[in-house]
């Protein structure tokens, strides 16, 4: 039921099971290999598709992996494609570009054991970020160096928790479960004059971010929703930690659960693309399904005088992905009216790094909490 990864060694066939949560197929040419590979050496093979199978010290891959990036990096002598003229040209030039140097590092492979062991020298301990991702382990397998090591970070991200002022607390995300580093969308909920009604739902809550600082803000009953297995245990850890879970019941539904609130909150995906990786759903959104569902659903489950709190980034308007006249008109076609709207301006990083092929449009996002209503 799994792919199986395959390729010779010492005159042998071996195989092992392959794992990607990318999805991607396992490579069709594999080779051996261990420190005396030269990273131009490894960087032609990868370019070529042929993955590499590390047998030599954990560090040294390491110090390889980064070497790839680095020749990835440089600027072609000669310009392959002519520039982008629009911004929307930018942003699909630039997931062209991420997907290529994703596919390359991908290339540097390394074995483990039915433990999640990795026997290589050097290697860390990486047994419970493996189980945290894939469960308990069963056979050995074989797996991209790139995709452990967001293994160890994910391990991490989960251990400290990520910090969310209007809490007071951390909410520690799973393993391909969107982190909330995006502190103004939290911040918006917190916020925002709450509409009468005990009863919320959470469309899509992840790691129950928003649904804990409803509960914080006195709601006497939240029904949580998602449909990733991993963001419901997720959710539900977060809350249990936070004392929440008595308020909140996390539930398995495809956007909305039973019934009609007084406040429904959805953050869905903000930009209409098609992700390349599980944890880009949180990102990505093909066509819009999350946005419209949500909104084509949103009248039949408000009471008569609840409000939907939609979520949403600008950032796709500006990257010429959706326009503002769409939305209004998704919007209206859906029997509903804008009741208000709160913006607040982000503060990561990206929005003042000039050098980012997506600056432009980043520097003038700005985050919006649509209150709505039944018309």
């Amino acid at each position: 039921m799994h792919p199986v990864i395959q390729w010779t060694e010492s005159g042998e066939a071996r195989s092992a099971r392959w794992r990607s949560e990318s999805g991607n197929p396992p490579p069709g040419r594999v080779v051996i290999a261990d420190d005396q590979l030269s990273a131009d050496a490894a960087y032609r093979l990868a370019c070529e598709g042929t993955a590499v199978l590390w047998r030599g010290d954990f560090q040294n891959a390491r110090q390889l992996l980064r070497a790839l990036a680095r020749r990835l990096e440089r600027k072609p002598r000669k310009a392959v494609e002519a520039p982008a003229t629009t911004i929307t040209q930018a942003f699909h030039l630039h997931r062209q570009a991420q997907a290529r140097r994703a596919r390359i590092l991908s290339m540097l492979l390394l074995p483990l054991e039915d433990d999640y062991g990795v026997p290589l020298r050097r290697a860390p301990d990486l047994r419970l970020a493996c189980l945290e991702a894939y469960g308990p382990a069963d056979v050995p397998s074989v797996v991209s160096l790139r995709e452990l090591l967001g293994l160890i970070g994910a391990h991490e991200w989960r251990r400290q928790g990520v910090e969310i002022p209007a809490l007071g607390a951390r909410i520690h995300p799973h393993y391909g479960v969107f982190a909330p580093i995006r502190g103004e969308y939290v911040a918006l909920v917190a916020e925002a004059p709450l509409p009468p009604g005990s009863l919320a739902f959470d469309i899509g809550t992840g790691t129950g971010v928003l649904a804990a600082v409803l509960a914080r803000r006195g709601l006497a009953s939240v029904v949580a929703t998602d449909m990733n297995p991993r963001a419901l245990a997720c959710a539900r850890e977060n809350l249990r930690r936070l004392g929440c879970d008595e308020q909140v019941e996390v539930v398995e539904a495809d956007l909305f659960p039973e019934g009609r609130a007084g406040l429904v909150i959805c953050n869905p995906p903000w930009l209409p693309a098609r992700p390349s990786a599980p944890i880009e759903h949180a990102v990505y959104d093909p066509d819009s399904r999350m946005l419209l569902g949500f909104l084509n659903g949103l009248a039949a489950h408000l009471t008569d005088a609840g409000e939907g709190w939609l979520i949403l980034s600008d950032l796709a308007e500006h990257l010429g992905l959706r326009s503002r006249a769409d939305l209004l008109a998704a919007i209206d076609a859906a029997g509903l009216q804008v009741a208000g709207r709160i913006d607040a301006r982000p503060s990561h990083p990206r929005t003042s790094d000039a050098s980012d092929p997506l600056h432009a449009a980043r520097s003038r996002e700005v985050t919006s909490l649509w209150r709505l209503s039944r018309r």
